[in-house]
């Protein structure tokens, strides 16, 4: 017999058509109406490329280790690579809180699988973060460090880190349900991982009593890891996204928990 927690773990599997569907239903509708369309997946980290480059590299210079000699084109694709990561979270956790209040008609009027949600809101987000994973691969074998074999382990570095804002998002959408005030702090939460984490400087730039505490930061290690197979052409440090991935698959299987204990309540709440 299925327990609501086995059933809830299935549920990519049994809904992946409709979860397709709604998802694909998110791209094209943030883009109807635009001259550009779903080009502007691939033209937006162009731009926020030249931006970094013109403000960090003319306006207010930023020292990196290692930029005088790369130059200020590969400085400006390791901030770009950063800003993926973080942008990947904050669009997902900042929609989190109101997945639920935002759809009242699947919680009391159809039977929906509320589950569905946070994928969506992930994949969404997900397919951008992609898109500009893709133009920085591209940029950076054209200017930058070339192609290396490490490149075929992003997708296990991007992995764990997917899992753990999946487990967020529900554990935020639950919440946002009965604590409505949880939208307004994620915002500033969101902000704080970005100045807080190797966004715009490296781990090494901070004090030395601050490092360690950098690695409780969500987007530390995928920046950092990332930054590495693309840039550096060396493997991850397996040991290290081994530790992140049992941490990422805690809060993914915590977060699914939360929400499948409190949906039970959505509807009188909604």
């Amino acid at each position: 017999m299925e327990t609501p927690l086995l059933t809830t773990l299935a549920h990519p599997l049994r809904h992946g058509a409709l979860i397709r569907i709604l998802t694909w239903r998110d791209i094209t509708g943030r883009y109807r109406g635009s001259l550009l369309g779903s080009l502007w997946s691939l033209l937006t980290p162009l731009l926020m490329l030249g931006v970094f480059t013109f403000v960090f590299g003319v306006v207010a210079p930023t020292r990196w280790p290692g930029a005088e000699q790369q130059g200020m084109g590969m400085f400006a694709l390791r901030l770009l690579a950063g800003m993926v990561v973080h942008s990947l979270m904050a669009e997902v956790l900042q929609r989190a809180p109101g997945l639920v209040t935002g759809q009242p008609n699947y919680v009391t009027k159809v039977v929906f699988p509320l589950e569905t949600l946070a994928w969506v809101a992930l994949l969404t987000a997900g397919f951008h973060a992609a898109m500009a994973l893709l133009v920085l691969v591209v940029l950076n074998a054209l200017f930058g460090t070339g192609l290396a074999p490490s490149l075929l382990a992003l997708p296990l570095v991007a992995l764990p880190y997917v899992l753990l804002l999946l487990g967020l998002t529900w554990m935020l959408a639950a919440l946002g349900v009965y604590l409505r005030d949880i939208g307004q702090l994620v915002g500033p939460l969101v902000m704080a991982c970005m100045f807080l984490g190797p966004v715009f400087y490296p781990r090494e730039a901070m004090p030395a009593l601050i490092q360690p505490w950098l690695a409780f930061n969500p987007i530390t290690l995928p920046t950092e890891q990332i930054r590495r197979v693309l840039f550096d052409g060396q493997w991850p440090q397996w040991d290290v996204l081994a530790q992140y991935s049992l941490v990422a698959l805690g809060v993914y299987a915590l977060g699914l928990w939360l929400f499948t204990r409190l949906k039970k309540g959505f509807a009188d709440v909604l």
